[in-house]
């Protein structure tokens, strides 16, 4: 048995927390279902400072302090690694998750303070750790899954971890060591739908893991989808990540049984009146199990109370009315007008769709199989269904053009709808970063952790893959299309071509294939 402190860094400072950290809640569920004692400090709910850290930190002889995250917490991570060492020398420091598992050598040479870190899947790692902590052995290599520190500092990377395949017998997040009627239920509206702008009490639930489509965009759970171990030179394991061309993908999701019966408890023991799904792909998920899963899901909220009273009564909404509204994200090709209803019936307010452009070419290059006719046709069918679609957009693609700019402005009219689109952004564990990763580091002179330091939520530009165009240009191109100034997007082009000696007539792209190109951005 051994004392477990599960520390969630701060994440999205820039707005109010509002998503309880799934990953920490369930790994604190397996943890205390094995009999360990755990706490959780969630400095990204409560945000008290570096005060409030050292004396949670302090509070107990922790065996393990244990933390996570994506990758732009890496900030966070960092300080909080860096305290915990200072306060607890002998408490044994793992980190996992996304920000790890992305550049794990990278990250133990940023982080010398972390024993142990978790690549991949932490269900079966993180408890095998546990028992070892308990037994007194710290013989991390012997842990699958694993990259800790050996003699003179050296790290030591474990073979792979095989990924849970029942994901049924997980247990039930922990959400009850978070606090949530302090801080989470409070904001709880997601101002994506009337009824989630309405919401008061909301949890979020992962019901799959990975993701059919390729997207180079995207990070695909790491040894969920892009990554692989490979044994270098010098016998040493290594991960690498999907260049064009060469693509795995392991899809797994929990039975419809499962997902209502979590939905269920959260509605019983927390009084819950809205879930978000978490899922990177619903809809992949559908058409996975050859479109029974939403079907059964939705039947089976139905059946089991959890389908809005109002709904189920084909009445007026009231104040009164009991059940849950549910969200989650959906794929224009992949959706259909009856799963849709069906969803709407059961409860979904709102469906968020990555549309990214409406551009033929940048569509056809992403790899993620939709086309601006099936992003069309999927906004009307979710409309026609009762469900909001929210449409997500993205600017400075390695092929974006002028001609790709009108594209999605002519979407937009059409739409009747304006997207302040996010900026590409290579995040580590993305294709886009194995192909651009020479040129992120050049733009950040040659410093990989400045350019994690900086990462966000993608609403600022961090690195350039643009062939086309360079930051000042993406940020005023933005800035016109949310205007609806079509006359001084082709005044720029003019410039443009002038000063690249493009004619008239030409396609407006310096475009060449990644695997040509040595330096991109300027």
């Amino acid at each position: 048995m051994t004392k477990v402190l599960f520390v969630n860094p701060l994440v999205r400072e820039e707005d109010v927390p509002r998503h309880v950290p799934y990953g920490i809640a369930l790994l604190a569920a397996i943890a205390m279902r094995d009999g360990h004692l755990v706490q959780v400090y969630d400095a990204n709910a409560w945000r008290l400072g570096e005060g409030a850290l050292r004396e949670v930190l302090g509070a107990d002889d922790w065996d393990v302090v244990a933390l996570g995250g994506i990758t732009t917490a890496y900030g966070s991570i960092k300080h909080i690694v860096r305290i915990a060492r200072e306060v607890c020398p002998k408490t044994t420091i793992v980190l996992g998750g996304g920000v790890l598992t992305s550049l794990p050598r990278e990250m133990m040479g940023w982080l010398p303070e972390v024993d142990v870190g978790v690549i991949g899947e932490a269900f079966k790692t993180f408890p095998e750790i546990l028992d070892r902590l308990g037994a007194g052995d710290r013989a991390w290599p012997a842990v699958k899954g694993t990259i800790s520190r050996g003699p003179g500092g050296k790290l030591a990377m474990s073979p792979a971890r095989e990924l849970l395949h029942d994901l049924d017998s997980l247990p039930f997040p922990a959400w009850e060591l978070f606090p949530l009627e302090e801080v989470y239920f409070p904001n709880s509206q997601v101002l994506f739908s009337e009824e989630g702008m309405l919401a008061t009490r909301r949890l979020d639930i992962n019901a799959s893991y990975g993701c059919s489509l390729i997207c180079r965009f995207c990070y695909h759970l790491g040894i969920a989808g892009d990554m692989r171990y490979v044994e270098g030179k010098d016998g040493e394991l290594n991960v690498e990540f999907d260049r064009p061309g060469a693509y795995t993908r392991v899809i797994r999701y929990h039975s419809p049984e499962y997902v209502v019966k979590l939905a269920r408890h959260a509605y019983d023991r927390f009084k819950i009146n809205f879930i978000g799904f978490l899922d990177e792909n619903l809809m992949t998920m559908d058409q996975s199990s050859n479109r029974v899963w939403m079907r059964e899901i939705c039947r089976l909220w139905k059946e089991n109370g959890l389908q809005p009273s109002y709904l189920r009564d084909g009445s007026e909404r009231t104040e009164s009315w009991t059940g849950i509204h549910w969200s989650g994200t959906s794929h224009a090709t992949l959706c259909t007008p009856e799963i849709l209803k069906e969803m709407r019936s059961a409860g979904c307010s709102h469906l968020v769709y990555g549309y990214e452009s409406f551009s033929p070419q940048v569509l056809k290059r992403l790899g993620k199989g939709s086309t601006p006719k099936t992003n069309i046709r999927s906004f009307f069918w979710t409309l026609e269904a009762g469900i909001r679609p929210i449409p997500n957009q993205i600017i400075g693609f390695p092929s974006e053009d002028f001609d790709s700019i009108r594209d999605s402005m002519g979407a937009w009219e059409r739409l009747g709808i304006v997207v302040k689109p996010f900026f590409a952004t290579p995040y580590p564990g993305s294709e886009w970063f194995a192909v651009y990763r020479e040129s992120i580091e050049e733009q950040h002179g040659g410093d990989l952790e400045k350019f994690v330091l900086e990462l966000g939520d993608a609403t600022k530009i961090t690195a350039v893959i643009s062939h086309n165009f360079n930051a000042v240009e993406l940020l005023g191109l933005r800035e016109l299309m949310l205007m609806k100034d079509r006359v001084r997007i082709d005044e720029y082009e003019r410039v443009w071509r002038a000063s690249r000696k493009i004619p008239a007539g030409h396609p407006s792209t310096l475009y060449r294939d990644p695997s040509a190109l040595a330096v991109v951005g300027g």
